[in-house]
């Protein structure tokens, strides 16, 4: 990842309109249980009023490779988030837009999506499907996929999408004068993690540890990472923690991550419901968090962590330790969250 590219995305989504830096919160109730010094969190539900870190990727390549053309067509195939972004980026630019999603893909995340003008086609099968599918008929008819996943053939765009996720630093870099010294990343195909390790590289002064969090059913980065080469792996079931519940690492990520990573965690569905209703009722803050499903791992991993003497001992988490967790989502889906925060207040 070039620090132009970075320079660049900054520079353009810093001046867009309604731009501003999502809030650093500190989790100082969990701070105290967990015996650390501080626990921030980047809310990033607040981030444009699309309620996702996504904001930052899709719809800043969408700006990159439209140049100013109006003819164009945008493709994307998406879980949900990355689409939204896309969608919002093209109807911000006065393109249309074509979505693709899976069978398993929220009709709420669908309803967001059309929100923003664009056409969503729905896919039988899983987010693979839905992906090939965009591949396909974009081919056919000349559309520009704006996908957040890289490939041997394929890295400019999934970069640009990532330089867009890595402003999170750049932010954070001037809302705290601490030197963090752990970031818990949740994972997917990898594009946040990387772009948050390329932010790191960019503007912090010294290198955190870097804790990769994905679901037990779908932990295609710690597999590769134990592997030393690039995974994939069967996905029994289809994990709560839809945008994070993918099969294999993009690969641009996947040769940041692979040198980046300090640690990689896996986690169940166990506790997210929990998690998220602790969030919004001030169990870890005296501030009230609005976190969706993929918001919960970090906070998840870290108390797990925590709580075994081992595994707290191997990454230097102690008194002076200053961690950093991505609530990388508000409420994007509403209706799941609030099934969330009921189940999780049980």
């Amino acid at each position: 990842m070039p620090s132009t590219m970075l320079a660049k995305a900054y520079n353009s989504i810093s001046n867009w309109k309604s731009y501003n830096a999502s809030p650093l919160l500190t989790l100082d109730k969990l701070k105290k249980d967990l015996k650390v010094k501080n626990i921030f969190y980047k809310d990033e539900s607040k981030r444009f009023h699309l309620k996702s870190f996504k904001a930052l990727g899709g719809a800043y390549a969408v700006e990159k490779i439209s140049k100013g053309r109006r003819h164009i067509i945008i493709s994307s195939a998406t879980a949900g988030n990355h689409g939204r972004s896309v969608a919002w980026g093209a109807q911000r630019l006065k393109l249309r837009c074509k979505i693709f999603v899976s069978q398993y893909v929220s009709d709420t995340r669908v309803d967001e999506i059309k929100k923003f003008g664009a056409k969503v086609i729905r896919v039988k099968g899983n987010y693979e499907d839905s992906l090939k599918e965009c591949q396909k008929l974009s081919k056919k008819n000349n559309w520009k996929i704006v996908q957040d996943v890289s490939t041997k053939n394929y890295k400019y765009i999934p970069q640009l999408t990532m330089a867009g996720y890595s402003i999170i630093i750049k932010e954070i870099s001037k809302q705290t004068n601490q030197y963090i010294t752990h970031i818990f990343l949740q994972a997917g195909v990898g594009g946040l993690a990387a772009g948050i390790v390329a932010g790191v590289a960019k503007y912090f002064k010294r290198i955190p540890k870097i804790i990769i969090v994905e679901p037990d059913n779908a932990d295609c980065v710690l597999q590769s990472i134990k592997d030393n080469k690039l995974k994939k792996i069967k996905i029994k079931k289809e994990s709560i923690m839809g945008g994070m519940s993918c099969n294999e690492m993009s690969l641009v990520p996947w040769q940041i991550l692979k040198n980046a990573s300090n640690c990689c965690v896996s986690i169940s569905d166990k506790n997210i419901a929990k998690t998220v209703a602790g969030l919004k009722d001030k169990k870890f803050s005296k501030t009230s968090i609005i976190g969706g499903e993929c918001a919960a791992p970090g906070v998840i991993a870290l108390i797990g962590l925590c709580n075994n003497v081992k595994a707290k001992k191997f990454l230097n988490i102690d008194k002076n330790s200053n961690i950093l967790v991505i609530g990388c989502e508000g409420n994007a889906d509403v209706k799941l969250y609030k099934q969330l925060l009921s189940k999780g207040r049980k």
